[in-house]
């Protein structure tokens, strides 16, 4: 396989310099085009009364991030949720996580792209990420009203150029990868993205990575242009839930053991996706989208983890025998966009407004097959091999035969949805600018239960509505509030097949945003206040399922800053206070669930903290060396629903080093977790807990052409 992505790289290459050797001169003198972004519109960042914040890949470069849950790390307003062992990205903005079942949602280029399971998303082919947070609902509709990430992708242009670059790191970790962008004329560009990754791990654990993230421009004409983007990846991982918590308490056994079975295999993700994108601007003023998306995933594999039923589970009672269960999954999804825009400006009364309206559909066709083996109840007479046993301090693999899963679910979960939306922001003078929009939205979800035949249905409909207000003082400040209203439906049913109330949503914020040195460096700083009915939480007694736990609450203040300082040194600095907690009783007697009005959510920090900074030297002519590093804080966290059991805060920190020898060849090197600190970084329950990775150096070497 390494041998094939080479071999493309190095085609690419090829074909780069010869395109360069015959386009000469000309090539200053093409007119680049840039891909309009949905839901937008022609809006600067201090004009919008919403907080945005942006990590630009220069922020990752830096870091040497590779995985976007890594990469969201540096925004503090986003906090890590459980993944289920890696099976997919999970995140909370602003507290709010959405279906912990299912993946956490997310845009690529404007259009709904995060559901399916195809593993965890590699940022090679990511020019830039948004965190456009706040109430969003009026245009992006059916998410979270903490917020939206919005992946802005590398497209074609026409500027031929090429990075080939070549990495290694601690656990044995061998990466390539490489990005070749070709003009063909000035009509058309092409640019190839690729990676292919080797990596152990210090579980024990190993996996392999590849990805092709090809795009194509085509200018139909002078105002016209078409894109295309496909998306192809593949992975192999083993499954690993983490390390357990005795009675509690951590750190009982070594965070690199590996409790599942080597035996059981890789976990295989595939992506398949296309996006096709259609621009016109009819004049300076108007301009319309048009564009849809068609993404295929699969998850696949064996996994062995730890039971969590407390009568069947052995550990509770000598401290070192852990019951398994072992779990089969098949999960399929088929996703689905499409979307038409116009954008445009006008004057009424010598009002100046600037319209943005459209309609969305969306289908997401989500099959799983499910499949699971369980412990048998522990008694007198049950046996090490009943409970599929592993000792956690001194682990023996393949001691038992591995246990043939049975049928657990089989379902095949379908949401269709179509939205309307218009937003208009009007100019009243006196740097004022109000926002006015709204969005209604048609939902259908199906349900299909395989294992006995029983399907159902709901429909839903709901209209949002949006409003905020503008006020720039100054060059440098501007001020601004925002309300908006939100709809979500929960994805599937209970484990008793009862189809859940949809989510709703009502979240104001306010906010200052600051544009100082000349623009060299930006800020925001705001107070927010969100609240949703319906919510969902995941059933720690059914995994794959969810329980209602009605109302929650998030609260806080975001504190943002991004740019250069005096000295030229490059900032980025992020710091939050989230309090997130449900606001109503919840009392299950099938479960034992007790949630108390106050309790926190799973797997949000009330504090979180982290600034980057980099600065370069020129040393000689040819020479530059940039030095930089960054601190993250993480505080404690609630690591079980309905229980008192927290992950303790932690305090990560990092450095790098990159020397440009000449304008073409480049050298990295990083170190992570610098100080090596023990840490967990997420949690679904006491016997399913992810251990941070320690102390990890990285060396890599970038050719540019």
């Amino acid at each position: 396989m390494i041998r094939l992505v080479a071999a493309l790289f190095l085609s690419g290459a090829s074909a780069a310099v010869l395109a360069e050797e015959a386009s000469g001169a000309d090539s200053g003198e093409i007119t680049v085009t840039a891909a309009r972004q949905p839901y937008r519109g022609d809006f600067t960042v201090q004009e919008t009364p919403a907080a945005i914040t942006t990590i630009d890949g220069t922020w990752l470069n830096n870091n040497n991030i590779l995985r976007l849950t890594d990469a969201l790390d540096l925004n503090a307003s986003i906090a890590r949720q459980n993944n289920f062992g890696g099976l997919w990205d999970a995140f909370a903005v602003r507290g709010f996580a959405g279906d912990e079942n299912l993946p956490s949602g997310y845009l690529v280029n404007g259009y709904n792209n995060g559901r399916g399971f195809g593993g965890v998303r590699d940022v090679s082919g990511i020019e830039k990420i948004e965190v456009l947070k706040g109430p969003q609902a009026a245009l992006y509709g059916r998410g979270e009203p903490g917020g939206v990430i919005n992946i802005v992708t590398k497209k074609a242009d026409f500027d031929t150029r090429g990075t080939i670059g070549v990495q290694a790191g601690s656990w044995d970790r061998q990466r390539l990868d490489g990005d070749f962008n070709l003009a063909l004329g000035d009509v058309a560009a092409v640019r190839l993205i690729g990676f292919y990754e080797d990596a152990g791990s210090f579980r024990g654990t190993r996996s392999e990575r590849w990805g092709f993230t090809p795009s194509v421009l085509v200018k139909l004409g002078e105002k016209t242009a078409l894109t295309y983007e496909l998306e192809l990846t593949r992975a192999e991982a083993q499954f690993d839930r983490g390390v357990v918590a005795i009675s509690g308490q951590l750190g009982v056994m070594d965070r690199r053991t590996f409790l599942g079975e080597p035996g059981d295999g890789p976990l295989d993700a595939e992506v398949t996706g296309h996006q096709l994108q259609l621009s016109h601007e009819f004049n300076d003023d108007w301009s319309i989208l048009i564009g849809g998306q068609h993404r295929d995933t699969r998850l696949s594999g064996f996994s062995t983890e730890a039971e969590l039923a407390g009568a069947r589970q052995r550990l509770g009672r000598d401290g070192r025998s852990l019951s398994r269960q072992r779990r089969f999954r098949d999960y399929d999804a088929e996703h689905q966009v499409l979307r038409g825009e116009v954008q445009g400006r006008f004057e009424t009364g010598g009002l100046k407004h600037r319209v943005l309206f459209g309609a969305d559909y969306d289908r997401f066709e989500n099959s799983q097959l499910f499949l699971r083996f369980r412990p048998a109840a522990i008694g007198a007479a049950t046996t090490a091999q009943q409970s599929n046993d592993i000792d956690i301090l001194a682990p023996v693999y393949g001691r038992f035969p591995l246990p043939t899963p049975g049928p657990q679910t089989n379902r095949l979960d379908t949401p269709e949805a179509f939205g309307l939306y218009v937003q208009d922001q009007i100019d009243l003078g006196g740097g004022v600018q109000l926002r006015l929009g709204g969005r209604y939205d048609d939902i259908r979800l199906t349900t299909l239960n395989r294992a006995n035949g029983v399907a159902s249905a709901r429909d839903f409909s709901r209209f949002s509505p949006q409003a905020g207000i503008v006020y720039e003082a100054s060059k440098t400040l501007s001020f601004y509030a925002a309300y908006g209203e939100g709809f979500r439906a929960n994805i599937g049913a209970d484990v008793a097949g009862r189809i859940f109330d949809p989510e709703t949503s009502r979240s104001a914020e306010v906010g200052a945003k600051l544009n100082l040195l000349d623009g060299k460096l930006t800020g925001t700083v705001a107070l927010f206040t969100l609240t949703k009915d319906n919510v969902l939480a995941a059933d720690p007694a059914n995994p794959g399922f969810s329980v209602p736990i009605g109302r929650a609450r998030s609260r806080g203040l975001e504190v943002d800053l991004n740019g250069k300082l005096p000295g030229d040194v490059d900032l980025l600095l992020s710091y939050a206070f989230v309090d997130a907690t449900a606001r109503a009783a919840v009392l299950d007697p099938n479960f034992s669930l007790n949630i108390r009005v106050g309790d926190r959510l799973i797997n949000i920090p009330r504090h979180q903290f982290n600034v980057q900074a980099a600065k370069g030297f020129q040393l000689t002519d040819d020479l530059k060396l940039t030095l930089g590093g960054g601190v993250q804080h993480t505080g404690g966290r609630l690591g079980e629903t309905a229980t008192q059991f927290f992950l303790p805060a932690y305090t990560l920190a990092r450095a790098f080093v990159r020397a440009d020898i000449t304008d073409r060849i480049e050298l990295f090197a990083e170190v992570s977790n610098l100080f090596n600190a023990t840490y967990y970084t997420n949690s679904f329950a006491q016997l399913w807990v992810q251990p941070g990775q320690p102390r990890a150096a990285t060396a890599s070497v970038r050719y540019k052409f």
